[in-house]
């Protein structure tokens, strides 16, 4: 029993014997001395003439003169935590598949080679290395011929598109590759983990694993860092039973039923869950129409800007609004934002909505000024959609609007939500930057509610805080709020920035508010968001007298 304890004991030599028979290989780099070192299967593996070590320049060298690019890019430092993924062409061998992380920032990485087609065969997906789509339905059938309670869990990567616009593919196949191993860590291989679209995950649970649903957000949602960017993945989940034996459903229209079930998530925004069931079907045939009658609203024109006013708590007098978008449907009247927006994003249209948006608020504006001197200083904020910020020609545009309608330098506020900022600072600030000195002013959304709001404030060219309506909301009643608010409105005032109230609901709210010397003031307190002539008719009773008619005040 010792002796043969002793011959299965493993050991720094029988981890590099296993390397090489599976024709793989540990490398470490490190930029400091201009070292990479292997130990493995590096003959095999095409590295034969870089072991066991080289320089960089050696080993870029060694990849095919169209690979050279990915070869640089792997060799280049990055922040501590962040993955490596790269498919390299490599003189005198087959494709290689490189996988590492960086250890700490820029100054060593470590990871496995191995040939492409042991890390992913014709059964595989080649990014990931977990089972393809055409794999995995053959391996569901296999495993519903056998008696039993399965789940069928699927996990769609929520906002994908935006982070191939945001990051690149090639920083976002890196993310796909890290919630790949993920999720081959967090299931065996008899829950069959597969990749079966761009952005779709799926595993085949017994129902006697509780939880399938959670363990598979659980390992899909974790923060990562990839070539020095924070992502926080979310994923919309749908979950569908099935019973194995003689009368199983056919594979493919199982996973027709849980990808019904995964759109029923994506409904209700980022990070939802739901589970198929027989109403689904007629609400898939719902969302089609709804898709269509999206699409066609554009064009027909039935989406359309409402206003809320903005007024100065000290005067009383409406300074300005804030447009939300409306959808004004022909049989359905009016759909609210929260009914269309997320189906808006999933189409792709957000762009375009923004774009509507900025230049429908923006003539409505120009009109009130016009017919409206006496306004003076009037304002309208638009909000910029997430990841907007990060559109190609999105200052050209506001330039143009600017220029177009005429109006005066800051008339048009955009806001920012602290998300969108807190994924890439510099480029966000050099955005900021240009759209400011394209004639917009810049406001800062939900100020409060992020992370790191303080450690950028004062370099970014904001003009404007909004502070969060829950802070509001519960101001009167809970002291931490009320502070939150007065510390919000005192650091506005030390960087001179205006401060905006959201959610102010009543006359105790809005005098709290002025009390803390408080800029202005949001809310149905005031007026819920108006149509454009109920508006302007708020504006000019707003002008007649001097004050806004607002309920706050009277209530």
């Amino acid at each position: 029993m010792t002796t043969r304890s002793r011959a299965l004991a493993w050991d720094p030599t029988t981890a590099i014997e296993a390397l090489a028979a599976a024709d793989a290989a540990l490398w470490i780099w490190t930029p400091a001395d201009d070292q990479i070192r292997f130990t493995g299967a590096t003959r095999s593996l095409g590295l034969g003439p870089l072991a066991p070590e080289c320089s960089g320049a050696a080993f870029a060298a060694l990849a095919m003169p169209q690979d050279r690019a990915l070869a640089d890019r792997l060799l280049k430092p990055q922040a501590e935590g962040s993955e490596i993924a790269v498919r390299l062409r490599m003189r005198g061998c087959e494709t290689c598949l490189w996988r590492g992380v960086w250890l700490e920032d820029g100054l060593r990485a470590a990871g496995v080679v191995a040939l492409e087609t042991k890390f992913a065969g014709a059964d595989r997906d080649t990014l990931t290395g977990l089972l393809d789509r055409r794999t995995f339905l053959v391996r569901v059938a296999e495993t519903l011929a056998q008696p039993g309670d399965y789940e069928l869990v699927v996990a769609d990567v929520d906002r994908l598109r935006r982070l191939n616009e945001a990051l690149g593919h090639e920083r976002a196949d890196l993310v796909l590759s890290a919630l790949g191993s993920r999720l081959a860590a967090a299931f065996a291989q008899d829950c069959s983990p597969a990749r079966i679209g761009e952005d779709e995950f799926a595993v085949l649970a017994p129902r006697g694993i509780t939880g399938a649903s959670e363990r598979m957000r659980d390992a899909l949602e974790q923060p990562l860092r990839v070539a020095g960017f924070d992502i926080y993945p979310t994923v919309s989940i749908g979950a569908v039973a099935a019973e194995g034996g003689p009368d199983a459903p056919d594979p493919a229209e199982l996973l027709r039923r849980v990808e019904l079930a995964v759109e029923q998530a994506k409904t209700a925004g980022r990070g939802g869950a739901a589970a198929y069931g027989r109403a689904l079907e007629s609400d898939s045939l719902s969302r089609l129409a709804l898709e269509a009658d999206l699409r066609n609203a554009f064009v027909r024109g039935e989406i359309e800007p409402f206003y809320q006013p903005i007024v100065n708590l000290k005067t009383g007098a409406v300074a300005g609004f804030e447009a939300l978008v409306r959808w004004r449907h022909p049989q359905r009247g009016l759909v609210p934002p929260d009914e269309f927006l997320a189906l808006a994003d999933e189409m792709g249209l957000m762009n375009e909505l923004g774009l509507l948006m900025m230049t429908q608020a923006s003539r409505q504006l120009a009109e009130w000024l016009h017919r409206h001197p006496s306004a003076g200083a009037l304002f309208c904020s638009v909000n910029l959609s997430v990841g907007e910020i990060e559109r190609d020609h999105l200052v050209e545009d506001v330039a143009r609007i600017i220029q177009e309608t005429g109006l005066p330098r800051g008339a048009l506020k955009l806001e920012v939500t602290e998300g969108d900022i807190m994924r890439d600072t510099a480029h966000a600030a050099e955005v900021l930057t240009k759209l400011r000195e394209a004639g917009a002013s810049l406001a800062l959304d939900d100020f409060g509610t992020g992370f790191s709001s303080l450690s950028y404030l004062a370099r970014l060219p904001f003009d404007t805080l909004k502070i969060d309506r829950y802070f509001v909301l519960t101001m009167n009643k809970d002291e931490g709020s009320a502070k939150i608010v007065k510390s919000v409105v005192n650091l506005g005032r030390d960087l001179s920035l205006e401060v905006v109230a959201e959610g102010v609901e009543n006359a105790e709210l809005a005098g709290l508010l002025l009390d803390a010397s408080c800029h202005y003031g949001q809310g149905f307190g005031y007026a819920p968001a108006l149509p454009a002539v109920e508006a302007e008719v708020y504006l000019n009773e707003s002008l007649a007298d001097g004050t806004a008619p607002i309920k706050a005040r009277s209530a």
